[in-house]
């Protein structure tokens, strides 16, 4: 994580102090299931919760202990007993590290997928606001990044929203999915701690109990985490891919906010750069890294190894900061996206009527002309208007061919764009309702 990209909501789920207060819980939950089974004294649970309670975790003791010992969690419990005392004892009864790291893990991954999920949800209603505004705006489609045929821009905005709610749901399961507590202690067989302990855990932290642990909890869970992250972060990608291109000088279509007192080059004091699109760009390239790691973390040995550990250490914080920080991001480049229908109109007849070439190819072959045929001469008349010789209509009218099979009007009546966008209406109650 670096300041630049991250979030403090986001970030705060993330720093050593919040972990630390999570491990505490963790110990304390446990403490009072083991207390309610006799297995330690209800004084020294009670204890334990009093004294953490009002405790301040010291990070640094906690660094300089494990600097000695090369054991997080054991320099954690020994900080923890210096705040507690001879209470301490029975804190950690029949666990083993792995309930501690792994509970706290799918924890803070459940906070950041709510701050996410928030997060989504404003994006949602951005793109919904600013495509009803814009449902009729046409504007040209493009295939293969070349002239194909009208669209609206509206319509281009309807289909990130519908996209972003799958991308909803596909958290909300990944999220469902994440939400696992395992108190299993040593290789998952629940020898020194009774189940009853980790289904009180799971309980007070809002989380289902890990069905066989195996000591650790399994990995492929957090791996359609990371996955479903990374596919959120191609969606943002595709939209801002999508401004990007709509900003460039030859189409300026769109173009993202500026500022006043704004600079868009240290050395083209004219220029208007889509920065805002092409960091997203990067930003969903770092939260896709994570997901490689994330499978790769599944096939762990046996019953428990710690090669997953330094890789969650890194990708846990940083898919979840940086895709905080470009959904956010992502919702003010929409919500302040400049929007110019003028240029949308100007480019679509920049082709001198080409963009109608499908509808004269139909009317053609619904008038007796067979398809290859259609085609030949639509192609015909169509190639002269590509090098800029002519307009499409006209040259339509001229060829004696076409007039065969159409009349000026027939060909007049087919350039019409209110054609192309008659079922707007009818995409955005699907949408929208």
């Amino acid at each position: 994580m670096i300041p630049r990209y991250s979030n403090e909501e986001m970030t705060a789920i993330w720093s050593p102090e919040a972990k630390f207060r999570i491990w505490f819980e963790i110990e304390a939950h446990a403490a009072d299931a083991q207390a309610n089974l006799g297995v330690i004294p209800k004084e020294a649970a009670k204890v334990v919760w009093e004294k953490g309670n009002a405790a301040t975790f010291d990070v640094e003791r906690i660094d300089a202990i494990e600097a000695e010992v090369k054991h997080d969690v054991i320099a954690f419990l020994t900080h923890l007993s210096e705040i507690v005392g001879p209470e301490a004892r029975f804190v950690h009864q029949g666990m083993t590290s792995s309930d501690v790291l792994d509970t706290c893990f799918n924890v803070q991954l459940v906070n950041a997928a709510d701050l996410l999920l928030k997060d989504m949800d404003k994006l949602l209603a951005a793109l919904k606001k600013r495509a009803l505004e814009h449902k009729d705006d046409v504007c040209i489609g493009r295939s293969h990044a070349i002239h194909a045929e009208p669209t609206t821009f509206g319509l281009k905005l309807a289909q990130a929203y519908v996209e972003f709610e799958r991308n909803k749901k596909r958290l909300e399961i990944a999220r469902e999915e994440i939400a696992t507590c395992a108190i299993s202690g040593a290789v998952g067989t629940f020898a020194n701690i009774d189940p009853s302990v980790e289904a009180h855990v799971a309980e007070k932290l809002g989380l289902a109990i890990e069905p066989v642990s195996t000591q650790v909890i399994p990995r492929d869970r957090h791996a359609m985490f990371f996955a479903v992250l990374g596919v959120v972060a191609s969606s943002i990608e595709r939209l801002a891919t999508e401004i990007r291109h709509l900003q460039r000088t030859e189409v300026l279509e769109v173009e993202e906010f500026f500022s006043k007192g704004q600079k868009g080059s240290s050395a083209m004091p004219h220029k208007r750069n889509p920065i805002l699109t092409e960091n997203l760009t990067g930003l969903a390239r770092l939260v896709r890294s994570s997901v490689y790691p994330a499978m790769e973390n599944v096939a762990l040995w046996h019953e428990r190894d710690i090669s997953h550990s330094s890789v969650e250490r890194g990708i846990g914080p940083d898919a979840t900061v940086h895709l905080d920080f470009a959904l956010r991001r992502l919702t003010g480049v929409i919500d302040k996206l400049l929007v110019y229908p003028e240029n949308m109109e100007n480019n679509m007849n920049r082709l001198g009527g080409l963009i109608h070439s499908q509808r004269v190819l139909l009317a053609l072959t619904q008038n007796g002309v067979d398809r290859e045929s259609a085609y030949r001469l639509v192609q015909r008349n169509a190639m002269p208007v590509w090098r800029g010789e002519g307009n499409f209509l006209d040259l339509l009218k001229a060829d004696e061919e076409v007039k065969a099979a159409l009349s000026d009007a027939d060909l007049e009546a087919l350039f019409n764009l209110d054609y192309h966008t008659k079922h707007v209406d009818t995409i955005f109650n699907r949408v929208f309702g």
